[in-house]
């Protein structure tokens, strides 16, 4: 530090980066001595202490942990125990500090999930260098990020279990006028073992991702000034999982009780047209509106007019307008005429009219737009599919990205902790619990 003030006396410039720098590594130092201190084990201590075999480990010596912290890589001492009856060893005070078994400081693991849940696990590490001044390699913030993932989805499973035998506490808290609930799917890339035996969505060709089942619920309580819906800020939460859907339908039903589906005055559904969303809305929350998703009903129509019309751009718009029209007007039954009366020139094109047909026929009643917009009620699933490309995508859809399921579904837990604004909860209770 010296070396550089007398630079800046003699060249007469001054580099406040290169000062700053410095000065951080400085303190940091200084930092991670008086932390060292803080942290030895007094002068006093146990002789004996009571093993997990149940009989009393005795003080064998004084040893030695070193640890990347938060201000720096510090040493500390503390008293180390065997057993005569087991002869396994241990360190009570590795325990009680939180670093039983790990390599790093309880710190340096909470900014590891927090980049490695934002970045590649290298870039990760790279930030922390830059920002924090932490070397770590990117292994740690991987092992790191994907362990404490792993303890939130423990910490989930156990809510689950509680919810699966009916014993969630009553929750005492003002009621809820309108609590949604969307759900949908999203593939990532995985690696190929993740795959054997599964057919990819080209006929004939081996799958190379795997679905992530995605929920969210955010409740609703005011109209905007034209009538729309508006919803409540910062009451999104998100859950999800490379999983069964029976499995899912346990998860998402869970985190609709946690925010508030025993106060809901009013309960909504909203998804695509996938059999599996509907199966769990009838499962799970058979009291909720069902409504299918607007602007993907309307695709189905934008696709087939495709379809139906190459190159006749003008009878196309045509169609399609007559079409849109009727469902925009809640007319499922009148817009199913309008496809029973086509005439398809192909056997293929004929299949495809007939697929449409039924998905129409079959979401009709979750197709009365005009009386969801009465209620005041949101008509398209946007939170949900804005939510797959945030909460999944940009973390886990990256170019020449590999999971497995297991590191997968810890990051996915992370994440949605962390934008469901519960990851410092987490970390109090997880604190408190070591």
């Amino acid at each position: 530090m010296e070396v550089i003030f007398t630079g800046l006396r003699k060249s007469g410039q001054c580099d406040l980066e290169a000062v700053e720098m410095a000065a951080r590594a400085t303190s940091h130092q200084l930092g991670a001595k008086v932390l060292e201190h803080l942290l030895s084990a007094p002068a006093e201590f146990q002789l004996t202490v009571e093993c997990a075999c149940a009989h009393q480990a005795r003080f064998h010596q004084m040893r030695a942990k070193q640890l990347p912290a938060v201000l720096g890589p510090i040493t500390i001492e503390r008293p180390y125990y065997v057993c005569p009856h087991c002869h396994t060893g241990r360190s009570p005070r590795d325990h009680e500090l939180d670093v039983e078994g790990v390599a790093c400081s309880p710190g340096v693991r909470r900014m590891m999930a927090v980049v490695g849940s934002e970045a590649s696990f290298q870039h990760s590490r790279e930030q922390l260098e830059l920002l924090a001044g932490i070397a770590v390699p990117a292994k740690a913030v991987e092992r790191h990020a994907e362990a404490i993932g792993v303890d939130i989805q423990a910490r989930e499973q156990a809510a689950i279990q509680q919810a699966k035998q009916l014993e969630l506490p009553e929750v005492c808290a003002p009621a809820v006028p309108l609590l949604y609930i969307e759900m949908d799917g999203a593939g990532i890339p995985v690696v190929k073992a993740e795959t054997e035996g599964r057919t990819g969505k080209v006929e004939g060709q081996p799958a190379h991702t795997r679905e992530v089942k995605l929920g969210c619920v955010f409740t609703q309580t005011t109209t905007g000034t034209e009538g729309r819906p508006v919803r409540d800020e910062n009451s999104t939460s998100y859950v999800g999982a490379i999983e069964s859907a029976e499995q899912f339908g346990l998860r998402l039903y869970t985190e609709a009780w946690r925010c508030g589906w025993s106060r809901a005055q009013k309960k909504v559904v909203l998804g695509d047209g996938a059999a599996w969303i509907w199966n769990l809305a009838g499962q799970h929350f058979p009291a909720a509106i069902q409504i299918v998703d607007l602007y993907h009903a309307r695709q189905h129509l934008w696709e087939l007019s495709a379809k139906l019309f190459p190159g006749e751009e003008k009878a196309r718009k045509r169609w399609l307008a007559r079409c849109l029209d009727r469902l925009d007007k809640g007319r499922i039954e009148a817009l199913a005429k309008i496809l029973g009366a086509l005439q398809p020139g192909s056997e293929e094109l004929a299949k495809s009219v007939t697929t449409e047909a039924e998905y129409f026929e079959r979401n009709a009643a979750r197709m009365r737009y005009p009386s969801f917009r009465a209620q005041g009620l949101f008509a398209g699933s946007g939170v949900i599919e804005a939510a797959c490309k945030t909460v999944i995508g940009a973390r886990l859809k990256c170019s020449g990205l590999f999971w497995t399921i297991r590191g997968a579904n810890a990051i996915i837990a992370l994440r949605c902790c962390r934008l469901s604004r519960r990851f410092e909860d987490y970390w109090t209770d997880r604190s408190s619990a070591a």
